[in-house]
């Protein structure tokens, strides 16, 4: 069973939201949630806030044990990309989809 959680347009680059990204996928939640409370990155905190999300998803809807669940995909797509002023100054957003998994790691 797959259960996921999307966090859209939030103000950061996708680059930078991929790095933190690459360092949880395939873990368990307890792990990944360990790696992103010590993690110096500014997206690690936006990543852990939509991981707590997925997590409390999958037990409150779907009744799966936290214990077993692992974080079966991590994207960090980009969004729309503001543009201010005449110097060319973009700031992108992105969009953060995490679905976790109570089922093995094949």
């Amino acid at each position: 069973m797959h259960t996921q959680a999307v966090l859209k347009f939030v103000r950061l680059s996708p680059l930078k939201g991929r790095l933190v990204a690459d360092m949880v996928r395939g873990k368990k939640v307890d792990e990944a949630l360990n790696i992103l409370k010590f993690s110096n990155q500014r997206a690690a905190g936006l990543i852990k806030k939509v991981l707590e999300s997925a997590i409390a998803n999958a037990e409150n809807n779907n009744g799966a044990d936290v214990d077993e669940l692992r974080v079966a995909e991590i994207f960090v797509d980009g969004g729309p990309v503001m543009k201010r002023s005449a110097d060319r100054i973009s700031k992108p957003t992105s969009h953060v989809t995490i679905r976790v998994s109570d089922e093995k790691k094949k």
